[in-house]
């Protein structure tokens, strides 16, 4: 059965509509008001609808990960799949995609990870409040298809 499970930004999405509800609170000048106001808040909302969850799903030939609405996503082969383990980001490494010291990060919220080492030696970590789940998920693939 596939694996699929979407874990959802918390924080971002606070932040994204703290800042547009700031914007409104914070008195301005009427020019700012009626021009840059909505161009601020529309792109809070944009980015609040890319970023406010990552949703994971393994299959038997790949693992995808997927920001918000699905526009940023990303796709691993299974094949291409040397190793995978549950892993502990460093806090400030932070959220989103982003290049950490050793490879790529692809993450919403909290430190819990799991890290893909293909067979290239390139790593990317998944971020997941499930790491062993989603650990257990991949590797009985890759045990299935070798």
């Amino acid at each position: 059965m596939p694996y699929r499970h979407t874990q959802t930004g918390w924080v971002a999405v606070v932040i994204c509509l703290a800042v547009m509800a700031a914007f409104y609170l914070i008195p301005t000048p009427w020019e700012a008001r009626q021009i840059a106001q909505p161009i601020i808040c529309f792109i809070l909302l944009i980015l609040a609808a890319l970023m406010a969850a990552l949703t994971v799903e393994v299959d038997d030939a790949s693992v995808r990960v997927k920001f918000g609405v699905g526009l940023i996503h990303k796709s691993f082969r299974l094949d291409e799949i040397a190793s995978c383990q549950p892993v502990r980001n460093k806090w400030w490494w932070g959220w989103g995609i982003r290049r950490i010291h050793d490879g790529w990060l692809y993450n919403v919220s909290g430190l819990n990870a799991v890290e893909l080492v293909m067979g290239n030696g390139k790593k990317f970590r998944i971020g997941t409040d499930q790491p062993r789940r989603l650990a257990d998920s991949i590797q009985a693939r890759l045990r299935k298809n070798s």
